[in-house]
């Protein structure tokens, strides 16, 4: 097996780079948005801000498609809802497998935006026996014993894994085996797959951190504002937060250990 391969190419088939691939989604939901608020037409400057990204990019992005709206009216929010939809492989029906189903397993099989975006929970799977049988979000949980024909039986070609760490990689490898082809992996660990295998990676707890990061940042910057002003000493958490980042020196401390 290769070793941590996580993204495809630079360029897809069609020639749409990946970072454009990336922002799709954030058109769309964008996009969907207005067209549940009954929006016909929507500015490139209007629908950038919307999804977070400048003016420019959208626009190049758009070109990739194909799609470069008419001057003085802007994008048709239905025909770019449809465009994207089909780009990304939303307008046929994609059936997920979603293996351990703990809490986490739980609540992503009870998320109700799997349906409206083109996704399908064909099955619940999980190794504990009891769980065998227990409707979740109206599914009945199946046992792992039988994952491969389960994949099998529902020609399904994406998996979710929400199992702990230790068990992801021989899940990862069952799934691979049985002709599960994108991973979308909740797992605290980094799962190795060979070539044509897809795994994205969601992990809460380092978004935790580098928001963590960046509010230590500012109140650093807080700290060192208020002491070129003049102010008094900082209290409180604030001041703590400023003590946390002197060393034994009175310098910046070294990078904290993960």
């Amino acid at each position: 097996m290769a070793t941590g391969r996580t993204h495809r190419p630079a360029t897809r088939s069609r020639g749409i780079p990946e970072a454009t691939v990336a922002r799709l989604p954030l058109y769309l939901r964008a996009l969907t948005g207005l067209s549940e608020r009954s929006v016909p037409t929507v500015s490139s400057e209007e629908l950038a801000a919307a999804a977070g990204v400048n003016s420019a990019k959208l626009r190049k992005d758009f070109s990739y498609l194909g799609s470069y709206g008419t001057r003085g009216v802007g994008y048709d929010v239905e025909y770019l809802v449809y465009q994207i939809s089909r780009e990304l492989g939303l307008t046929q029906d994609w059936p997920v497998v979603i293996v351990g189903i703990g809490n986490l397993g739980a609540a992503l099989a009870n998320y109700g935006g799997f349906a409206s975006r083109g996704f399908r929970v064909a099955a619940l799977i999980d190794a504990d026996p009891e769980m065998a049988g227990k409707p979740v979000a109206g599914i009945p949980v199946q046992h792992s014993d039988d994952l491969e024909k389960i994949i099998s039986d529902n020609g399904v070609s994406i998996g979710v894994i929400a199992t702990p760490a230790g068990a992801a990689q021989p899940v990862c490898e069952r799934l691979v085996a049985a002709g599960i082809t994108s991973i979308l992996n909740f797992a605290p660990t980094v799962l190795s797959v060979p070539d044509g295998v897809d795994v994205r990676k969601v992990d809460l707890s380092i978004e935790l951190q580098i928001l963590a990061f960046h509010e230590q940042r500012k109140a650093g910057e807080g700290a060192a504002a208020a002491a070129a002003a003049g102010a008094p000493p900082l209290r409180g958490a604030a001041h703590a937060a400023h003590a946390e980042r002197k060393g034994p020196d009175g310098d910046m401390p070294a990078v904290m250990p993960a």
